[in-house]
């Protein structure tokens, strides 16, 4: 199954939301936290974890670029970079499977119809007393 991208999850938010990113991160900040906050947060974080991962890639083939000459010193450097390359792999299918469930399980409604003056408001009866079969004293 391929991972969904920050591109994907961002376009999912908008036709959610039925806005532009940049329009929903200008309207959450004025908000109280909720769901789009959180949405837009996950996304957030999946694209700084794909800069990430584009990052120690090409970092990584610098380091282990043929005609370079690898010492002792260069090891600690291709090790550390292959480990935050993994970290940030492990990030991004994290906070993409995440999204992507809570996005599956979110679904655009309709507004709600209000309600036009033709038609009557149901009005609750008034509840009726009931009468005892018994004599009362």
């Amino acid at each position: 199954m391929p991972h969904p991208t920050s591109a994907q999850i961002g376009s999912r938010i908008e036709e959610l939301y039925g806005a532009a990113l940049t329009d929903l991160e200008a309207h959450a900040q004025d908000q109280p936290p909720g769901m789009l906050a959180a949405l837009l947060g996950s996304h957030d974080r999946l694209a700084f974890a794909e800069q990430s991962i584009t990052f120690y890639r090409e970092r990584l083939e610098r380091l282990v670029h043929p005609e370079r000459q690898i010492g002792a010193f260069e090891v600690s450097h291709i090790f550390d970079c292959a480990r935050r390359l993994a970290e940030a792999v492990a990030v991004r299918d994290t906070q993409a499977a995440t999204t992507q469930a809570v996005l599956q399980s979110l679904g655009r409604t309709d507004a709600p119809a209000s309600p036009t003056a033709s038609t009557p408001c149901a009005v609750p009866a008034p509840p009726v007393p009931t009468v005892s079969a018994a004599p009362s004293r």
